[in-house]
Protein backbone atom coordinates (compact mmCIF):
# COMPACT_ATOMS: atom_id res chain seq x y z
CA UNK A 1 0.00 0.00 0.00
CA UNK A 2 1.81 3.09 -1.20
CA UNK A 3 2.29 5.66 1.51
CA UNK A 4 -0.57 8.69 1.98
CA UNK A 5 0.10 11.50 4.03
CA UNK A 6 -3.54 12.37 6.34
CA UNK A 7 -4.54 15.12 8.33
CA UNK A 8 -6.18 12.99 10.64
CA UNK A 9 -6.71 9.10 11.47
CA UNK A 10 -9.79 8.20 12.39
CA UNK A 11 -10.87 4.60 14.24
CA UNK A 12 -13.99 3.37 13.60
CA UNK A 13 -15.54 0.16 15.20
CA UNK A 14 -18.36 -2.19 14.05
CA UNK A 15 -19.98 -4.39 16.76
CA UNK A 16 -22.82 -6.23 16.88
CA UNK A 17 -23.97 -9.86 17.20
CA UNK A 18 -22.22 -12.58 15.02
CA UNK A 19 -24.00 -12.93 12.15
CA UNK A 20 -25.86 -9.10 11.35
CA UNK A 21 -23.52 -8.47 8.55
CA UNK A 22 -20.91 -6.34 9.87
CA UNK A 23 -18.17 -7.56 7.81
CA UNK A 24 -20.03 -7.36 4.69
CA UNK A 25 -20.90 -4.04 5.67
CA UNK A 26 -17.24 -2.59 6.19
CA UNK A 27 -17.16 -4.48 2.38
CA UNK A 28 -19.51 -2.28 1.18
CA UNK A 29 -18.41 1.27 2.37
CA UNK A 30 -14.73 0.69 1.49
CA UNK A 31 -15.07 -1.34 -1.65
CA UNK A 32 -18.67 -0.37 -3.27
CA UNK A 33 -19.48 -4.01 -3.52
CA UNK A 34 -21.26 -6.99 -1.80
CA UNK A 35 -19.15 -10.08 -0.83
CA UNK A 36 -21.37 -13.46 -0.14
CA UNK A 37 -17.79 -15.00 0.54
CA UNK A 38 -17.06 -13.63 3.74
CA UNK A 39 -16.86 -16.23 6.86
CA UNK A 40 -17.28 -15.15 10.33
CA UNK A 41 -14.68 -12.70 11.93
CA UNK A 42 -12.09 -14.26 13.79
CA UNK A 43 -11.14 -11.73 16.52
CA UNK A 44 -10.42 -8.46 15.28
CA UNK A 45 -10.01 -7.42 11.16
CA UNK A 46 -10.51 -4.27 9.85
CA UNK A 47 -10.54 -2.25 6.50
CA UNK A 48 -9.40 1.50 5.68
CA UNK A 49 -10.51 4.00 3.54
CA UNK A 50 -9.15 7.46 2.48
CA UNK A 51 -11.23 10.17 1.46
CA UNK A 52 -10.92 14.08 1.66
CA UNK A 53 -13.52 15.77 4.32
CA UNK A 54 -14.54 19.64 3.34
CA UNK A 55 -14.67 21.44 6.47
CA UNK A 56 -17.17 24.57 6.35
CA UNK A 57 -18.38 27.23 7.66
CA UNK A 58 -21.38 28.29 9.21
CA UNK A 59 -22.58 30.53 6.04
CA UNK A 60 -21.85 27.27 4.18
CA UNK A 61 -18.42 27.97 2.48
CA UNK A 62 -15.84 25.30 2.54
CA UNK A 63 -12.95 26.49 5.48
CA UNK A 64 -10.83 23.86 4.94
CA UNK A 65 -10.13 20.41 3.15
CA UNK A 66 -8.76 17.47 5.68
CA UNK A 67 -7.18 14.46 4.12
CA UNK A 68 -8.60 11.92 6.63
CA UNK A 69 -7.80 8.03 6.71
CA UNK A 70 -10.05 6.09 8.32
CA UNK A 71 -9.59 2.75 10.31
CA UNK A 72 -12.86 0.39 10.32
CA UNK A 73 -12.73 -1.86 12.96
CA UNK A 74 -14.68 -5.03 12.53
CA UNK A 75 -15.33 -7.07 15.55
CA UNK A 76 -16.02 -10.61 16.15
CA UNK A 77 -19.60 -11.17 17.99
CA UNK A 78 -19.67 -14.36 19.63
CA UNK A 79 -18.96 -14.42 23.51
CA UNK A 80 -15.70 -15.95 23.58
CA UNK A 81 -14.21 -13.27 21.69
CA UNK A 82 -15.59 -10.65 23.75
CA UNK A 83 -12.78 -9.67 26.39
CA UNK A 84 -10.57 -9.12 23.28
CA UNK A 85 -13.21 -6.79 21.58
CA UNK A 86 -13.36 -4.91 24.06
CA UNK A 87 -10.30 -3.90 24.57
CA UNK A 88 -10.54 -2.16 21.61
CA UNK A 89 -13.71 0.03 22.98
CA UNK A 90 -11.08 2.94 24.36
CA UNK A 91 -9.15 3.44 21.23
CA UNK A 92 -11.88 3.48 18.84
CA UNK A 93 -13.39 7.31 18.37
CA UNK A 94 -16.89 6.46 17.07
CA UNK A 95 -18.80 2.73 16.83
CA UNK A 96 -21.20 1.64 14.26
CA UNK A 97 -23.47 -0.75 16.81
CA UNK A 98 -25.22 -3.04 14.22
CA UNK A 99 -28.24 -5.21 14.30
CA UNK A 100 -29.91 -7.57 11.59
CA UNK A 101 -33.82 -6.59 10.86
CA UNK A 102 -34.54 -10.20 10.11
CA UNK A 103 -33.34 -11.29 14.24
CA UNK A 104 -34.50 -10.36 16.95
CA UNK A 105 -33.18 -11.36 19.40
CA UNK A 106 -29.59 -9.19 17.68
CA UNK A 107 -32.02 -6.09 17.82
CA UNK A 108 -32.79 -6.99 22.02
CA UNK A 109 -28.86 -7.33 22.46
CA UNK A 110 -28.22 -3.64 21.36
CA UNK A 111 -28.71 -2.84 24.65
CA UNK A 112 -26.24 -5.74 26.29
CA UNK A 113 -23.96 -3.77 23.44
CA UNK A 114 -24.52 -0.33 24.87
CA UNK A 115 -23.85 -1.02 28.19
CA UNK A 116 -20.37 -2.09 26.84
CA UNK A 117 -19.65 0.52 25.38
CA UNK A 118 -21.00 2.81 28.14
CA UNK A 119 -18.74 0.64 30.37
CA UNK A 120 -15.43 0.52 28.01
CA UNK A 121 -15.71 3.31 25.37
CA UNK A 122 -13.88 6.79 25.99
CA UNK A 123 -16.45 8.05 27.83
CA UNK A 124 -20.21 6.94 28.53
CA UNK A 125 -21.67 8.53 26.18
CA UNK A 126 -19.31 7.85 22.77
CA UNK A 127 -20.59 9.02 19.24
CA UNK A 128 -22.94 5.88 18.36
CA UNK A 129 -24.45 5.46 15.15
CA UNK A 130 -27.40 2.29 15.53
CA UNK A 131 -27.66 0.40 12.24
CA UNK A 132 -30.10 -1.83 11.29
CA UNK A 133 -28.88 -4.16 8.48
CA UNK A 134 -30.27 -6.36 5.65
CA UNK A 135 -33.09 -3.73 4.95
CA UNK A 136 -33.37 -5.67 1.44
CA UNK A 137 -34.81 -8.95 2.87
CA UNK A 138 -38.92 -7.99 3.46
CA UNK A 139 -40.11 -10.91 3.72
CA UNK A 140 -37.86 -11.87 6.93
CA UNK A 141 -38.27 -8.69 8.64
CA UNK A 142 -38.91 -9.03 12.11
CA UNK A 143 -38.04 -5.79 13.42
CA UNK A 144 -39.77 -3.15 13.05
CA UNK A 145 -38.82 0.18 12.15
CA UNK A 146 -40.54 2.36 14.72
CA UNK A 147 -38.82 -0.29 17.33
CA UNK A 148 -35.80 0.60 16.16
CA UNK A 149 -36.07 4.21 15.76
CA UNK A 150 -37.85 4.02 19.69
CA UNK A 151 -34.51 2.53 20.54
CA UNK A 152 -32.18 4.88 19.14
CA UNK A 153 -34.12 7.72 20.15
CA UNK A 154 -33.49 6.51 23.98
CA UNK A 155 -29.98 6.49 23.44
CA UNK A 156 -29.68 9.96 21.55
CA UNK A 157 -28.24 8.44 18.50
CA UNK A 158 -29.03 8.00 14.99
CA UNK A 159 -30.42 5.39 13.14
CA UNK A 160 -30.35 4.03 9.91
CA UNK A 161 -31.60 1.15 7.44
CA UNK A 162 -29.19 -0.34 5.50
CA UNK A 163 -28.60 -3.17 3.01
CA UNK A 164 -24.97 -4.23 1.70
CA UNK A 165 -26.37 -5.74 -0.92
CA UNK A 166 -27.87 -3.15 -2.84
CA UNK A 167 -25.44 -0.49 -0.93
CA UNK A 168 -28.75 1.30 0.62
CA UNK A 169 -28.11 4.04 3.47
CA UNK A 170 -24.22 2.61 4.24
CA UNK A 171 -22.17 5.25 3.33
CA UNK A 172 -24.75 7.70 4.95
CA UNK A 173 -24.20 5.76 8.04
CA UNK A 174 -20.76 6.07 8.17
CA UNK A 175 -20.66 9.67 7.17
CA UNK A 176 -23.02 10.40 9.58
CA UNK A 177 -20.32 8.88 12.50
CA UNK A 178 -17.50 10.94 11.06
CA UNK A 179 -19.62 14.35 11.20
CA UNK A 180 -20.55 13.37 14.89
CA UNK A 181 -16.40 12.40 15.37
CA UNK A 182 -15.03 15.62 13.34
CA UNK A 183 -17.50 18.00 15.14
CA UNK A 184 -16.30 16.20 18.60
CA UNK A 185 -12.96 16.72 17.55
CA UNK A 186 -13.10 20.19 16.78
CA UNK A 187 -15.47 20.82 19.85
CA UNK A 188 -12.20 19.64 21.60
CA UNK A 189 -9.54 21.73 19.55
CA UNK A 190 -12.00 24.46 20.92
CA UNK A 191 -12.49 23.70 24.96
CA UNK A 192 -16.02 23.14 24.51
CA UNK A 193 -16.51 19.48 23.97
CA UNK A 194 -18.76 17.88 26.04
CA UNK A 195 -18.87 13.93 26.07
CA UNK A 196 -22.16 14.26 26.60
CA UNK A 197 -22.73 16.01 23.53
CA UNK A 198 -24.06 13.76 20.57
CA UNK A 199 -25.13 16.28 18.72
CA UNK A 200 -25.60 15.89 14.75
CA UNK A 201 -24.55 19.22 12.31
CA UNK A 202 -24.80 18.54 8.46
CA UNK A 203 -22.01 21.06 8.63
CA UNK A 204 -19.10 18.99 7.09
CA UNK A 205 -19.26 16.18 3.55
CA UNK A 206 -17.17 13.76 2.35
CA UNK A 207 -16.19 15.22 -1.28
CA UNK A 208 -13.38 12.76 -2.70
CA UNK A 209 -13.02 8.97 -1.86
CA UNK A 210 -10.29 6.79 -2.20
CA UNK A 211 -10.16 2.65 -0.78
CA UNK A 212 -7.29 0.32 0.93
CA UNK A 213 -7.20 -2.98 2.54
CA UNK A 214 -5.44 -4.45 5.29
CA UNK A 215 -6.04 -7.27 7.43
CA UNK A 216 -5.22 -6.91 10.82
CA UNK A 217 -3.03 -10.06 12.02
CA UNK A 218 -4.04 -10.36 15.33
Amino acid sequence: MADWDYDYLIKLLALGDSGVGKTTFLYRYTDNKFNRKFTTTVGIDFREKRLVYAGTNADGTVEKNFRVHLQLWDTAGQERFRSLTTAFFRDAMGFLLMFDLTNLQSFLNVRNWMSQLQANAYCDSPDVVLVGTKADITSMRSVHARQARDMADRYGIPYFETSSVTGTDVDKAVRTLLDMVMKRMEQSVHGSHSCQDNGLTASRQVVQEATAWRRCAC
